[in-house]
């Protein structure tokens, strides 16, 4: 593959290191250019580094843009990859004079590059945020940068996440440490405690931040130090603040640091304040080093440190939390040495330079045979089709294991997904959306895809209407006719009632569906009556029993923040409101039942909202018992994550006993429909009751059967099976793909 990088040759921050090192690993088995559009320490690197890099440069920008045009006529890059705003728009030029596919890495928020400059700001930066707009394709370095752009109007579909890698293996060689820090103007004495941060002086970086809190840090812990290495327009402001703080003596100003390795291994502690970052390299430097980490709370730091377990993470600007923090790990030699340990076994396998680069040429890859297929008129991608953007969790459940499941054959798949809330749904998920009921949208996007997904749920079904039994219809037969592959994926089937409705649903289904995935047995035997028999019909499970509950932490800390005890013991409750069905009050009693034998609470977890909520009022009202409302989180593998804490689930909601089976957790249902009577009896589970026959007694019986202690292994068996019967669905998908 023949990859051209432009850069515009004056990076000296987090860029520099990024594209230095993809250059040098990407130049191995690619042919590959890079264009410096300034002279200095970048374009001097890069050719010590083996990069075959050419520097345009004449102090006339037009005649450098001219010039760079001529080099890419003349080699015909498969790819040209932009890094910057002076090289952004040198891209779009590209784009217009050579038809080349233009890519740029967005390493900061291009609206705060300038903050310091008015003038900059409304010339350069309105300049870069113009030509950002004519990109092909966007990668962002962290999925906060993502949604940044996704927010701003930028395409899903042409944005692509990859995290920074570093080489972990050139660590410093071993030096005098005292020396060191003695010779860059540090008073340093043993046990002395030493802070490090190397930046750019400017405020987005905000280091008056880090000199306040460290001025309060160290009230209590005179043995703290702190090395600032990096230049910029606000370094005076920062030595008069130091100064004014009374820091003159333990904190030096070193200008630009040439030798990061050995800065951060001179540091006992890596600390970032920025107000905005991408992924900061200056953190994974640290760590390569040994550092512990304290950040604000910015870029992709939250993938990489789990606060409080591996390093500390405080909101941007937050100065005494911040010093808190300082204080405890300067206080507390043990804890920085584990974080540093935990921080390293992790960072070096996730976030290695060989790991980055091979990500980024699968992405070279992708966007080839992408644009490949577009001169072609080829179809690309999958649209996706469910009852998505309503609030139900559980229908956002199956979405979110449908877009894993893709992602798996192919991460840099175009998904589209039909959804009432577009928006709210490309920056959950990162793909293009349409609106559900936009037919025009949707059927443009169906004579563009490969395959059309009916994405799980009962959708096929005429209990709640016909309404909607026919619009599902409709896109099936529509998505066949337009020229898709369908595969209906982890669905229900029914009921069906109306002999009308029935005919023409095995008529569609029979003709268009090419295989249906079925997550019961009860909905293979309904299209069998039904009379279909064309497509390839297969039983698995529902979709959501692919996705895989968050750390036992992360549902600690959620029920904390909701002010519920992380250690206690709960019978959770997730109840609906259903027709004439009014007897709450049995739950109502059996909780407190649970609570009276057991010492169990009630916990009651809403999966459709704002539905749900009145029905558990309603409910914890005629209680004597104590209760916890809960709302429910938006990340599903969290609402599996706080189930997998339960002791029991007591559900009328399907999608509760299937996240339940998924977190391994024993449940008994009071069914409404079919589809949970189906579920019951597929996962082999006989605590079931249909709410016409709900009693007390029978769920006194249920409480007792799910608290006694063989339940918990009973779960763990049916989420093993569940599990192995759901990759079906993913084998059907990457069948039709293929």
């Amino acid at each position: 593959m023949k990859i051209m990088h432009v850069a515009g040759g004056g990076d000296r921050g987090g860029a520099k290191p990024h594209i230095l090192s993809l250059c040098s690993r990407l130049k191995e088995g690619n042919e590959l250019r890079l264009f410096s559009l300034r002279k200095g320490e970048f374009s001097d690197e890069a050719e010590a580094a083996g990069i075959d890099t050419t520097t345009i440069y004449s102090r006339f920008v037009l005649r450098d843009y001219i010039r760079l045009i001529r080099e890419t006529r003349r080699w015909k890059p498969d790819i040209v990859h932009c890094h910057g705003a002076k090289a952004n728009t040198a891209g779009v030029l590209l784009k217009l004079f050579c038809r080349s596919t233009i890519v740029t890495t967005v390493h900061s928020d291009y609206r705060l590059d300038y903050m310091h400059s008015f003038l900059r700001r409304n010339t350069i930066g309105r300049l870069n945020a113009a030509a950002l707009r004519a990109f092909d394709y966007y990668i962002t370095v962290s999925d906060t940068f993502r949604n940044m752009l996704v927010e701003r109007g930028f395409s899903p579909l042409k944005i692509m996440t990859i995290y920074n890698g570093l080489d972990f293996s050139k660590k410093a060689p071993p030096f005098d440490r005292a020396e060191y820090l003695r010779s860059v103007g540090l008073d340093y004495q043993e046990g002395d405690i030493v802070l490090g941060i190397p930046a750019r002086l400017n405020p987005v970086k905000d280091l008056s931040t880090l000199l306040k809190a460290f001025a309060k840090a160290r009230e209590k812990n005179p043995h703290l130090k702190l090395m600032i290495g990096g230049d910029g327009e606000e370094k005076e402001k920062l030595v008069a603040l130091a100064a004014a703080l009374k820091l003159t003596d333990s904190v030096s100003f070193l200008g630009w640091v040439s030798d990061v390795p050995r800065f951060f291994a001179a540091c006992d502690i890596d600390v970032l304040c920025s107000i905005s970052e991408s992924f900061p390299y200056s953190v994974l430097e640290g760590i390569r080093e040994g550092c512990a980490v304290i950040t604000s709370d910015v870029g992709g730091m939250k993938k990489l440190i789990t606060h409080g377990e591996d390093g500390y993470i405080f909101q941007p600007r937050d100065v005494d939390t911040f010093a808190q923090y300082i204080l405890d790990l300067s206080q507390d030699e043990q804890k920085r040495r584990t974080f540093a340990q935990k921080l390293y076994e992790k960072a070096s396998v996730t976030y290695s330079l060989d790991g980055m680069a091979q990500r980024q040429y699968e992405i070279y890859q992708s966007i080839c045979t992408r644009e490949q297929r577009r001169k072609d008129n080829k179809r690309d991608g999958v649209l996706i089709c469910g009852a998505y953007g309503r609030g139900n969790a559980g229908d956002e459940a199956i979405l979110k294991a449908i877009l894993n499941a893709m992602r798996q054959i192919d991460p840099y798949l175009p998904l589209t997904v039909m959804t009432r809330k577009p928006e709210e749904t490309e920056l959950l998920h990162g793909v293009h959306a349409v609106y559900t009921f936009s037919f025009p949208a949707f059927l443009r996007a169906m004579r563009h895809s490969r395959l059309f997904i009916n994405g799980g749920g009962s959708l096929i079904q005429d209990i709640t209407s016909s309404r909607s039994l026919y619009f599902y219809l409709f896109t099936i037969w529509a998505a066949r006719h337009l020229g898709c592959k369908v595969l209906m994926y982890g669905c229900g089937i029914g009921h069906v009632d109306r002999r009308r409705n029935r005919r023409l649903a095995a008529r569609i289904l029979d003709k268009n569906a090419d295989i249906i995935t079925l997550r019961d047995a009860i909905s293979k035997d309904e299209l069998a009556s039904m009379g279909v028999s064309r497509p390839d019909i297969r039983l698995s499970a529902d979709p959501a029993m692919s996705l895989s509950p968050l750390p036992e932490q992360d549902a600690d800390a959620f029920l904390a923040s909701s002010g519920i005890p992380a250690d206690g013991r709960y019978l959770c409750f997730s109840l609906r409101s259903w027709r004439d069905f009014d007897s709450f009050d049995l739950f109502a009693r059996a909780a407190d039942y649970a609570y009276e034998k057991y010492g169990v609470s009630a916990l009651f977890l809403p999966i459709e909202l704002p539905r749900d909520i009145a029905p558990s009022l309603r409910t914890a009202k005629a209680m004597r018992s104590p209760f916890y409302i809960i709302d429910t989180p938006q990340d599903v593998e969290l609402t599996i994550a706080l189930l997998k804490k339960m002791q029991a689930v007591c559900a009328m909601r399907l999608h509760a006993l299937v996240f339940s089976a998924a977190a391994g957790v024993p449940f008994v249902a009071t069914s409404y429909d079919i589809k949970v009577n189906g579920f019951m009896d597929y996962v082999g589970c006989d605590a079931c009751c249909n709410l016409k026959e709900l009693t007390f007694e029978w769920l006194q019986s249920a409480v007792d059967s799910v608290l006694a202690p063989h339940g918990h292994a009973s779960g763990e068996e049916v989420s093993r099976r569940l599990t192995e019967l759901e990759r079906e669905n993913v084998k059907a998908a990457r069948q039709l793909l293929e």
